[in-house]
């Protein structure tokens, strides 16, 4: 079991259940997924950096990505129907928390002048989003092999319907929001 479920198991579940007043176990907030999202907006027609980008994601969340297209046709933007326009990785379970966990003890603190996430990332549903300027804060990430810098956004979804108790099972995990 990774060492953040086994925090969220242990810990977390009855400090969240005391300070809500969650009379059942079901009831206290979890995680469901993390979803990992890369848009390759300007390199889309050149195949072998999309390749690298969907790499980088694989060595990054431990999973094969999925390239997504677009639905229709947006004339604003240059995009085509059924056109690449991303790369998009899903996580659940194990991999989910070792992603978290990596993500809050190694990646955060390696942003240059970091000072915390913001805390109004949430969505009104409990789901929090960030997002990263590079993948070169990811250490599976070398930046002698980097072809190209991008941008990742990360979405972390959770059951709550709610921001408070999720903005509390973050700090709980020891996630970094800014003072």
């Amino acid at each position: 079991m990774e060492r953040l479920q086994e925090k969220y198991n242990k810990e977390i579940v009855p400090a969240l259940k005391q300070k809500f007043g969650f009379k059942n176990v079901m009831q206290v907030p979890k995680i469901v997924k993390i979803v990992v999202n890369v848009g390759v907006g300007k390199i889309k027609e050149d195949k072998k950096k999309v390749e690298a980008v969907a790499e980088d994601i694989k060595k990054i969340t431990g999973q094969a990505p999925v390239k997504t297209k677009a639905k229709k046709s947006i004339s604003g933007f240059k995009v085509r129907e059924n056109q690449l326009v991303g790369v998009v990785c899903t996580l659940r379970g194990f991999r989910m928390y070792s992603f978290l966990d990596k993500l809050i003890n190694t990646a955060l603190p390696r942003v240059r002048d970091f000072q915390g996430v913001k805390k109004d990332g949430f969505d009104g549903r409990g789901n929090y989003h960030l997002g990263l300027k590079e993948q070169l804060v990811f250490p599976e990430i070398s930046s002698e092999s980097l072809e190209n810098i991008f941008g990742l956004e990360v979405s972390i979804v959770t059951n709550a319907g709610q921001d408070e108790p999720v903005r509390e099972l973050l700090r709980l995990m020891n996630f970094p929001f800014k003072k």
